[in-house]
C-alpha cells in the first residue's frame, strides 16, 4: 500500500499496524477474507478514494487502528471487522451498497448502512449537544454492533489527535467524547474504554489539571504500590488459610475519577476518600458464590475496621441490570481509606466484559425501556454459546421506536411522536408557522402537509400568507399541540366570520326598517335547519344563503308569533322578594368528615353551593373553618394543587332532611307567562322552596337566576327536568 496517500511517518507505522491486525483477527477472519479486503483497499487507494478528512486524519490507518482496538477491547465477529475496513469505500461510493450485499452479504451491508446513517449526523453540529442526539444515534443504529463500532472508532480518534495542531477541533472531539461516547460505553459495560475516553477528554480540555494529577500519581506510584502490597499481604494469607482460590488486583482510580472527586469534595488529591481500591476475585462454584464472598468479607473486616455507611451489598439483592458484587470501604494502615470489591469470577466477567453491566451506576441517567432492553442483552450474552456478537446481530435497536427525531435546516433537533407529519413539525416549532403551513421540503424534496416524517429527516416548512387551518387537518396530525391549535383557530375564524355575517344581516334588516327580535330570528334559524346561530351567521358571511329569503321567512314567523301571543309582557316584569339563604349547617348527621368524624361545624362553600348527593371534599380554610366544596367546583383544581395538605375527605351520611340552596340558570323567550309557569312548578313540588329570583331581558330572550331550597341532588335533577318541559324554556343548568 505504498502510495502518496501515506506520508513517511505513516508508512513507518502502517506495516507493523497491519501485522498486529493480522495476528488479532486470526481465527475470526479467513485468509480469503483478508486477501479480498486487502485487494479492494489497495484498489480504492490507487483510485484516490481514501481521502484524508479536513483535519488531516488518514482513513486507512484510522480504520485499521479501529479494527485492531475492536479486537483488543471487545470480542468482535468477522462482519464487524470487515464492515470497518470497507466503510470508507462505501462512503465515497467506490463500492455501491447493492454490490456490498452481493459480495459480502446482507449483514455486512446492514452494518455499513448503519455507520453511514450515523455519519450523516455530523453535518448537523448544532444537534450534537442535545440529549435527543443520543436517542437518535440509537434509533439510527439498526444493530447494537454499530454503536460498539462507533465507540471504538471514537477511542481510536481520541488516541490519534493528542498533538493535533487544531486546538478547537481537539477540544470539540474531546467534549463530545465525554458527553456522548463515554456514557454510551458505560451503558454497554465497556469500562476500560469509558475510563480512557474520560481521561483523554480531561487531558485535551484541561491539560494543566490532567498533568498535575498525573504528576502527583507518578510521584507517589512507588509508595502507593508498596502500600497496596502491604495492605494485600495479610488478606492474602488469611484467605489462603481458609482454602479460598482467588486473585487480587490493586488499582488507583482513573485521573478523571480523581478530578471529579476533587471537585465534588472540594479537596486535594491527598485527601480523596477512596483513592486506593482492590478487587478480590474468587474462584467458586455457583452454589458457593455468596457464602465464599461473605467469608472473605468477614476475614477482611476482622483485620481492618469497615465504614458501614460505605457498604454496598449487591450480592443479596443484585442490581436490576444483573450487576453482582460486594463493596466495602475499610480503614487501612497510615489512616487511609481503601475500597475493597469482592466478587466471583463469573460476576467479574459479567461486570467487566458484558454489554449489560451497571450502566446506571454513579449518576448515569436511566430510562425504563432502555433498562429492560439492556437486561435482555445481558440474558442473551449469558446464554450465548457461539459467541455473543453472533447472537446480537439479530437484535434490532428499537428502544425508541415510538419517536422520530428530525432536524431544521439550521441543525436544531426536534423529537416528535411516531407518525408525525410535516404539519405536526410546523406546529411544534410555532403555532403561527403551523397555521400558515402549506407543506415542506424534506431532505430537499417537496412534500405535502400529511407527509409522515422519519428519523433523521431535515425539514424546511413552506408557508403562505393566504393559508388558513382546515378541520380536515385533524385527520392526519398526531400531536396534541397541533390538534388543539387547529380546533381553536378554526373556531375563532368561524366566530369572526359569524360576527361579519351578523353585521351584514343587521345592516340589511335596518335598510328594510325591520327591528330584529332575537326570539323570532332563533325560530327562523332553527326552521332553516341550522344547529347554532354561529353556523347560520357563518353561512350568511359566505353568502351561501340569500338574505332576502331570510327576511321573507322572518316576516312569516313574526306574523305567526303576533297572532298567537295575545299581548306578551316581558319576563323582566316578574319580581319576587329575595329570601336569605343560610349556608351555616350544624347537623351532626348530614356529613361525615375525615375518619368517620361527625358533629363538626362546617360551612358550605358559596362558590359552588354543594347539596346533599354531590361529590364533595372538605378544605380547612385559613381561619380554621372547614368549607365543603363540590369536587367539580371551579376552585377545586386550584385548591388541590396549592393546598393538598389542607384537603380532608368528606362524604354524606345516610340521613338527610336539611334544605340546601342551589342556583339554577334559566334561558327562555322573554315572556312573563313562562316565568310564572316555572314558579308554579316550584311551589307545587314537595320539599322545594323558591328563595330568590333575578331576571334580565334582552333582544327577545330572558336569562334568570333562581335560588331554590332542595334536600338533595335527586330532588334538584327532577325539578330541572320539569322546568325544561315548560314551553319557551330554552336551557336550564345548575350554576356553579
Amino acid at each position: 500500500m505504498e502510495n502518496k496517500h501515506f506520508n513517511q511517518a505513516e508508512r513507518s507505522v502502517l506495516l507493523p499496524l497491519c501485522r498486529r491486525l493480522l495476528r488479532a483477527v486470526n481465527g475470526i477472519v479467513t485468509s480469503n477474507d483478508i486477501t479480498r479486503v486487502r485487494n479492494i483497499i489497495v484498489e480504492g487507494i490507487n483510485e484516490n478514494h481514501y481521502q484524508r478528512d479536513r483535519y488531516g486524519i488518514n482513513p486507512t490507518i484510522h480504520n485499521i487502528e479501529t479494527a485492531l482496538l475492536l479486537c483488543e477491547k471487545i470480542s468482535p465477529d468477522r462482519n464487524m471487522i470487515i464492515a470497518i475496513l470497507l466503510y470508507d469505500l462505501c462512503k465515497t461510493e467506490f463500492i455501491p451498497e447493492h454490490e456490498i450485499t452481493k459480495e459480502w452479504g446482507d449483514d455486512i451491508a446492514k452494518l455499513i448502512r448503519g455507520l453511514l446513517k450515523v455519519a450523516t449526523l455530523y453535518s448537523k453540529q448544532a444537534a450534537v449537544e442535545s440529549d435527543n442526539f443520543r436517542k437518535l444515534l440509537l434509533t439510527f443504529a439498526e444493530d447494537i454492533r454499530v454503536i460498539i463500532i462507533m465507540i471504538v472508532d471514537r477511542l481510536a480518534l481520541m488516541r490519534t489527535i493528542n498533538h493535533h495542531p487544531n486546538e478547537k477541533y481537539v477540544h470539540d472531539v474531546a467534549y463530545e467524547s465525554n458527553y456522548l461516547y463515554a456514557p454510551l460505553a458505560h451503558r454497554l459495560g465497556l469500562y476500560a474504554i469509558k475510563s480512557e475516553l474520560e481521561d483523554m477528554s480531561l487531558k485535551y480540555t484541561n491539560r494543566e489539571k490532567y498533568t498535575q494529577i498525573a504528576h502527583q500519581l507518578n510521584e507517589t506510584k512507588i509508595r502507593r504500590d508498596a502500600y497496596i502490597a502491604d495492605f494485600i499481604k495479610p488478606i492474602k494469607e488469611k484467605l489462603e488459610s481458609e482454602g479460598l482460590k482467588f486473585d487480587i488486583k490493586g488499582r488507583t482510580k482513573s485521573i478523571y475519577s480523581i478530578w471529579n472527586k476533587m471537585k465534588k469534595q472540594n479537596n486535594e488529591i491527598e485527601n480523596i476518600y477512596d483513592l486506593f481500591a482492590i478487587r478480590i476475585i474468587i474462584d467458586a462454584p455457583l452454589e458457593r458464590e455468596k457464602s465464599d464472598c461473605w467469608l472473605a468479607y468477614s476475614l477482611i473486616t476482622d483485620m481492618y475496621r469497615p465504614n458501614p455507611s460505605r457498604m454496598k451489598d449487591w450480592l443479596s439483592i443484585p442490581k436490576s441490570n444483573g450487576y453482582e458484587s460486594l463493596h466495602i470501604t475499610v480503614y487501612g494502615p497510615e489512616n487511609k481509606w481503601v475500597e475493597v470489591q469482592i466478587r466471583t469470577r463469573r460476576m467479574d466477567l459479567i461486570a467487566e466484559k458484558g454489554l449489560a453491566a451497571h450502566w446506571r451506576y454513579k449518576g448515569i441517567k436511566s430510562e425504563s425501556n432502555l433498562d429492560a432492553w439492556m437486561n435482555n442483552v445481558r440474558d442473551i450474552l449469558e446464554a450465548a454459546e457461539t459467541g455473543p456478537m453472533e447472537l446480537m446481530k439479530n437484535m434490532k435497536m428499537d428502544i425508541y421506536d415510538k419517536e422520530v427525531f428530525v432536524f431544521t435546516p439550521k441543525g436544531d433537533l426536534y423529537k416528535l411522536p411516531l407518525g408525525a407529519s410535516v404539519l405536526d413539525f410546523a406546529f411544534n416549532i410555532h403555532s403561527k408557522l403551523g397555521c400558515s403551513c402549506t407543506g415542506g421540503k424534506v431532505n430537499g424534496k417537496n412534500q405535502k402537509l400529511n407527509y409522515k416524517l422519519k428519523s433523521g429527516d431535515t425539514v424546511e416548512v413552506l408557508t403562505s400568507s393566504t393559508q388558513t387551518p382546515k378541520l380536515d387537518w385533524l385527520n392526519f396530525v398526531v400531536t396534541s399541540k397541533a390538534r388543539n391549535k387547529i380546533r381553536q383557530t378554526v373556531h375563532e375564524m368561524n366566530n369572526r366570520a359569524a360576527e361579519l355575517g351578523k353585521e351584514l344581516l343587521q345592516r340589511r334588516f335596518k335598510n328594510r326598517k325591520i327591528e330584529i327580535e332575537e326570539s323570532v330570528l332563533m325560530k327562523v334559524i332553527k326552521k332553516l335547519g341550522f344547529k347554532t346561530a354561529t353556523d347560520f351567521y357563518d353561512e350568511v358571511a359566505k353568502e351561501s344563503v340569500d338574505i332576502n329569503d331570510i327576511i321573507v321567512e322572518y316576516d312569516a314567523v313574526e306574523r305567526k308569533t303576533d297572532d298567537t301571543s295575545g299581548g306578551i309582557r316581558s319576563a323582566g316584569d316578574f319580581t319576587l322578594q329575595p329570601q336569605p339563604v343560610d349556608s351555616e349547617i350544624k347537623s351532626e348527621d348530614i356529613l361525615i368528615i375525615g375518619n368517620n368524624i361527625k358533629g363538626i361545624n362546617y360551612r358550605l362553600a358559596r362558590c359552588c353551593n354543594p347539596i346533599y348527593g354531590d361529590d364533595v371534599f372538605g378544605f380547612i380554610s385559613a381561619e380554621g373553618v372547614i368549607k365543603i366544596h363540590r369536587t367539580d367546583c371551579p376552585n377545586a383544581a386550584n385548591i388541590r394543587d396549592k393546598y393538598p395538605y389542607r384537603i380532608i375527605t368528606t362524604r354524606w351520611s345516610g340521613k338527610f332532611g336539611e334544605q340546601f340552596g342551589a342556583t339554577l340558570r334559566i334561558v327562555g323567550h322573554d315572556d312573563i307567562g313562562i316565568v310564572t309557569n316555572i314558579t308554579s312548578i316550584i311551589t307545587k313540588e314537595k320539599n322545594v322552596s323558591l328563595r330568590n329570583i333575578s331576571i334580565d331581558s334582552n333582544d327577545g330572550l330572558f336569562q334568570g337566576y333562581l335560588v331554590v331550597g332542595v334536600s338533595d341532588t335527586l330532588t334538584l335533577n327532577n325539578l330541572i327536568k320539569k322546568i325544561k318541559t315548560v314551553k319557551g324554556v330554552k336551557d336550564v343548568q345548575r350554576s356553579k
